[in-house]
């Protein structure tokens, strides 16, 4: 994907993002309150449910972003990221023994074509880039759970990245979620500001990795022809 393309997907989160608050403003919400309740009195399966079925959803190629507003709305902020980070880690580990199990051709098929986009950035890496890769809000979730199964990352770092950088994200998500009942609520603001921080940091980052990987065959060159 291009920087212009990953502008243009930034773009288009922050624009639907302000036409929710902009519907919200005009035709107003349903009482939070009230939703909550009725969601809380079905009882503890309700958020295990909604668990069970976000990583479920994890496995797919579909978006997760408007699940993780749903947890902010129906259970809160707390209770929301909670809920959304246990499903987020279980559909991850599942996603990325998947991807193991099935090989390189048919997570190539799972993830439309994303895994050639990806391969670099996380082949013979480890904790650190599965961070930075989840702190990017652009970089497919599901595509990077099942290709960490195709390459040298161990389990357990695969964990711990995901488990770190994903927090910050999925607590805007589920901020905005949680809020966007009281539009000119402070929190909201504050993670529509944390997202657009953190999109545009990874682009940053990673237009900065194009460019060393660009220039890193130009620096070997001498040495190679001085080996021959």
């Amino acid at each position: 994907m291009t920087v212009r393309a990953r502008l243009l997907r930034v773009a288009g989160l922050v624009a639907l993002l302000a036409l929710v608050v902009a519907a919200a403003l005009v035709v107003g919400v349903p009482d939070a309150q009230r939703l909550r309740s009725g969601v809380l009195g079905l009882g503890w399966w309700a958020p295990v449910a909604f668990s069970a079925l976000y990583a479920v959803v994890s496995l797919s190629p579909l978006p997760k972003t408007v699940f993780t507003l749903a947890a902010g709305a129906l259970f809160g902020l707390v209770a929301g990221v909670v809920i959304v980070v246990t499903g987020a880690m279980l559909g991850a580990v599942m996603a990325f023994h998947l991807g193991r199990l099935l090989g390189r051709d048919t997570v190539r098929w799972l993830t439309g074509g994303r895994l050639d986009r990806l391969d670099p950035l996380l082949t013979g890496h480890g904790l650190g880039t599965i961070i930075v890769a989840r702190l990017i809000p652009i970089v497919p979730f599901t595509a990077v759970n099942y290709l960490a199964g195709l390459t040298s990352v161990r389990l357990r770092d695969f964990v711990a990245g995901t488990a770190v950088g994903i927090l910050p994200a999925t607590t805007a998500y589920v901020t905005v979620g949680a809020y966007g009942w009281q539009p000119g609520a402070w929190p909201m603001w504050a993670a529509l500001a944390t997202l657009l921080v953190l999109s545009v940091g990874g682009l940053l980052a990673e237009r900065r990795r194009r460019r060393k990987s660009k220039a890193e065959p130009k620096a070997t060159e001498p040495e190679a022809t001085g080996a021959s």
